[in-house]
């Protein structure tokens, strides 16, 4: 703004204005200056833990943490003395004497802020040694494991999970020395309000959090004569993957991916976009019938399992406001073991069925017990982006160097309304496209539906569909959620349909991806817009955009399902969902845990 206020301030002797109320960590980044971090995060608030961040500042009696502190006029900051420099050496010191010196066999490494300051500090020897932690893993959750023994006390897993996420799962315990980072009453992860997103693994600077690490049980499946496998590959994954690779977001690594695949030994490729197409007849047919019967309104989208969990567990009342939709992993799950299985003449016991998803909170959903309404367990693995290029690490394959291969027929073909599954807003814009030609019977002139697309916490618009205006809104972040939640049941907003993503920009930026490189923010508007612009670039790219056009799609219906919300549809591809109580959490206490 013109009129706002500058203060002129001097970092390592460059001279500069900045806005007032800028921090001193701030106005460095703005002159091409890193100061050191470890706790801080520029979509969190400042937790001044780590202290990596101390500069001078002269007149100062300390050294000032330069995340929290705010410049002043005629301000002079040093950031590179020696008192500096040492301070902070000594302090990555401490927090290497109490971390394991595992780094060659870590999850994180080559990825890990912990190593990285450490190399770019000079630290060349461990000169303190003291008594050392030591605590158990807890893998006690499907979804995410918890290291303690990693964890540096940055603090960033609580401030995402209860500042973006809303869901509070994981806090300070103890004091002093004994203090560790764990869900309330220091419990089991299983046991607590954890949605199993997993952000937490995302903005984690070390090894502390982690996805559950499935690598193992696909590779003794792949051995296995006796094993059918069969994989499927969502969309956010084709244009991340290729991030851990080198290359850059939003590359589409479609054909690459299923090269790959086979390579590694999988005998069946499909494709989960397919599902994705599925999911949309189903679910506009079910937004339709809603509409036109008066049956509860608005009706939330139901792909995203960390959503789901965290309705269950704090907002049971909206229960019957969820599609009934199983998402399209688990549709294309219950396909698998049921269509393609009579289709190939497989014996359906034989199939191991893998999915390769964005998201930590699928290996959560996989093992919901409703998810095996074919008489067989849906999906049987559930592998992220980061363990499906490990694998690939693993068997030597240059990902890039790779011919594109195609998916498998019958589950193999999409429309370009599924590629957009994996951008915020997309599931509305896909269901919108097919729930117009439903209720109007003629043609849909203007495929893309602007209005609900972008990168803010919560979008709306108003649809004119055959005279009557349709209110929809997409939200991503479970703490927008439970806004948007809270404003509808409060009165002061309406809508029909609403599509709710837990990640941050929806599963682009599932918990599952490529660690960010160093310096990127996990949050960061334009690395997400990256990959965005992919995956709306396959769906122009499509000759058909709209779900119900998909041929496959038509041919399942005809030889198989019958018609969508029927009975064998509603059999395989729905499913319902009950409040959930966290185990060991008594009610009374709920509220003090929860958003």
């Amino acid at each position: 703004m013109a009129d706002e206020k500058k203060v002129t301030l001097t970092i390592d002797g460059q001279k500069t204005a900045v806005p007032e109320g800028t921090t001193i960590m701030q106005a460095a980044d703005s002159l091409g200056i890193r100061i050191p971090r470890l706790c801080w995060h520029p979509k969190l608030s400042p937790a001044t833990a780590c202290r990596l961040c101390i500069v001078e500042v002269e007149g100062a009696k300390n050294f000032p943490t330069a995340c929290s502190t705010q410049v002043r006029e005629g301000m002079v900051v040093r950031t590179t003395t020696p008192e500096i420099l040492r301070a902070r050496r000594d302090i990555v010191e401490l927090l290497l004497d109490n971390h394991p010196r595992d780094c060659q066999i870590c999850e994180r490494n080559n990825a890990c802020d912990l190593q990285e300051l450490a190399a770019t500090l000079g630290v060349r020897e461990f000169l303190f040694e003291g008594e050392r932690k030591r605590y158990p893993k807890d893998a006690s959750s499907p979804s995410i494991v918890r290291d303690p023994e990693k964890c540096v006390l940055c603090g960033r897993c609580n401030r995402v999970c209860t500042e973006i996420q809303g869901v509070n799962a994981l806090s300070f315990c103890h004091r002093g020395f004994k203090t560790i980072v764990a869900p309330a009453f220091n419990r089991a992860m299983a046991e607590s309000v954890c949605v199993a997103c997993g952000q937490c693994t995302l903005f984690c600077p070390t090894a502390a959090l982690t996805e559950k690490d499935e690598t193992a049980e696909v590779w003794k499946a792949l051995s296995d004569p006796e094993k059918v496998v069969v994989v499927q590959i969502a969309p956010a994954v084709r244009v991340a993957i290729g991030e851990a690779f080198g290359m850059e977001p939003g590359a589409d690594m479609t054909g690459q991916t299923v090269t790959a695949l086979r390579m590694l030994g999988c005998d069946v490729v499909f494709d989960t976009q397919f599902s994705a197409d599925l999911t949309i007849v189903e679910e506009a047919s079910e937004l339709v019938h809603r509409l036109k019967t008066g049956g509860t309104l608005p009706m939330f989208t139901s792909c995203c399992p960390g959503w789901i969990k965290f309705c269950e567990q704090f907002h049971p009342e909206i229960l019957g406001n969820l599609s009934t939709c199983k998402s399209p992993q688990q549709m294309m799950g219950a396909l698998i073991k049921t269509y393609y299985a009579r289709k190939a003449g497989v014996d359906p016991g034989r199939i191991f069925s893998v999915s390769i998803m964005p998201c930590t909170a699928k290996k959560f959903e996989k093992n919901r017990p409703e998810m095996a309404s074919s008489g067989y367990r849906d999906v049987d693995a559930v592998l992220t982006t980061r363990e499906l290029a490990k694998m690939i690490r693993q068997a030597g394959i240059r990902l890039a160097a790779l011919p594109p291969g195609v998916c498998d027929d019958p589950l193999g073909e999409s429309t370009g309304a599924a590629p957009i599954f994996g951008v915020t807003g997309g599931v509305m814009e896909a269901a919108l496209r097919t729930a117009y030609e439903y209720l109007t019977g003629s043609p849909l002139g203007e495929i893309t539906f602007s209005a609900v697309r972008g990168f803010e916490g919560i979008r709306e618009a108003t649809v004119q569909i055959a005279g009557t205006e349709v209110r929809v809104a997409a939200a991503y972040g479970l703490a927008n959620a439970h806004r948007l939640i809270e404003e509808i049941s409060g009165g002061k907003r309406s809508y029909h349909f609403v599509e709710i993503m837990a990640c941050p920009g929806g599963c682009l930026g599932g918990g599952g991806q490529p660690y960010p490189p160093a310096g990127i923010d996990p949050l960061d508007r334009e690395f997400y817009s990256r990959r965005a612009a992919g995956l709306y670039r396959i769906d122009e790219a499509k000759a058909r955009r709209k779900s119900h056009e998909n041929p496959q799609i038509v041919r399942l219906y005809e030889e198989f399902l019958v018609s969508p919300l029927g009975e064998k549809s509603h059999a395989l591809l729905h499913t319902h969902y009950c409040p959930r109580q966290p185990k060991g959490i008594p009610s009374r206490t709920r509220e003090t845990i929860s958003i």
